[in-house]
């Protein structure tokens, strides 16, 4: 079975004010001193942002116990300092952003300007194993059509700078500013697909591979299909949905790679459509069907979704967990949902975060 990892960004806030704080260097230096955390917890672009990563799993069960368990350790370490940890795609709050003391961000800094300083958005990436750049290439090809329903699901970031922007992910579009970001063509093989990293890496525009910022890539470090398209999920159960969803995808394309099923050749123009879409609607509205391309109902997208992975999802056992989940989120709405809930209820985006602090341990 392909297992799993994730890396979560989480957003560092005072607990009264909802305000973010840039306290991530003093979170790290805290996590060292105890001795905790150490291979778990990383510096973001931005001060006020602090990143886990979890270990490799093959159990949707137990990967799910330990994001739980890394948020909560995240939060302790937080709270030793006076501050609180969100997970929350975006600072509802009206923020200043504080570059991290990095020579590589004061790069980014330099040759993308205002860009940079727009970006304090919490993702969640998804890495799933594959045996061989060939087979990743393969998979990458074929579940881009798939990509942005996961957005959709994930959507986290309603509200940017005090306001609500109308998007139920405008993480996502805050993030497609970078010049690497967003849908790809088919790369058809992995010799293919590395010669366009070099030139792109050759154009001066970006650092170095690390800055292919695609919606899905294959993972420098790991051997894994790195999936980038979700936000941060409010709750740890939807980011296990997210993760969950992800693998079956890849096995899911990996069989039809396998057995020289050609991939859905939809234009990079039409792939980015489908992506504004789910980040504007979420769950809240139509999205496009990632076959056809033409609006669909949530539901009827969704159900898409879990025919074309139910075999891998069944194989895996994890079809019955993932029809739970999926009737759960529709009933109680994503994080996008539940934050202007909270807004409708208090009138109070201070109110929003505080409670999402909560929620976030929940």
């Amino acid at each position: 079975m392909r297992t799993v990892g994730v890396e979560e960004e989480l957003l560092l806030v005072d607990p009264e004010s909802g305000e973010p704080q840039a306290l991530a260097a003093a979170v790290l230096a805290r996590a060292s001193l105890a001795d905790a955390g150490q291979d778990v917890f990383e510096k973001e672009l931005y001060g006020q942002m602090l990143e886990f990563a979890t270990h490799p799993q093959s159990e949707m069960a137990e990967l799910g116990e330990e994001i739980v368990r890394c948020r909560k350790e995240a939060a302790g370490l937080a709270g030793e300092l006076g501050c609180a940890v969100v997970a929350l795609a975006s600072s509802p709050l009206p923020v200043s952003p504080s570059l991290s003391v990095n020579r590589r961000y004061q790069w980014m800094a330099e040759q993308y300007g205002i860009a940079t300083r727009e970006q304090l958005v919490c993702g969640c990436h998804v890495h799933v194993a594959v045996e061989s750049d060939e087979e990743g290439v393969g998979v990458l090809d074929r579940l881009r059509p798939w990509l942005p329903v996961l957005t959709a699901i994930s959507a986290n970031s309603p509200f940017w700078q005090g306001s609500d922007t109308g998007y139920a992910s405008y993480r996502s579009r805050v993030w497609s500013r970078w010049p690497s970001a967003g849908p790809t063509g088919l790369f058809r093989t992995a010799g293919d697909y590395h010669r366009l990293v070099a030139d792109m890496v050759a154009t001066g525009v970006i650092l170095d591979e690390a800055m292919v910022y695609f919606d899905a890539r294959l993972a420098r470090r790991y051997p894994t299909v790195e999936i980038r398209v979700a936000d941060v999920c409010l709750r740890a159960d939807t980011a296990v949905l997210v993760a969950t969803l992800a693998r079956a995808l890849v096995e899911t394309a990996a069989r039809e790679w396998r057995g020289g099923r050609e991939p859905v050749d939809h234009g990079v123009c039409l792939q980015r459509m489908a992506a504004w879409r789910a980040a504007r609607s979420g769950l809240g509205g139509e999205l496009l069907d990632p076959v056809s391309l033409r609006p669909r109902s949530v539901r009827a997208v969704l159900d898409a979704l879990l025919e074309h992975t139910e075999d891998a999802l069944a194989d895996s056992g994890d079809l019955p967990a993932v029809r739970q989940a999926m009737e759960r989120l529709l009933r109680h709405g994503n994080g996008a949902e539940e934050q202007r809930q909270l807004m409708e209820r208090t009138d109070s985006l201070r109110d929003v975060v505080t409670e999402c602090v909560r929620r976030t341990q929940g």
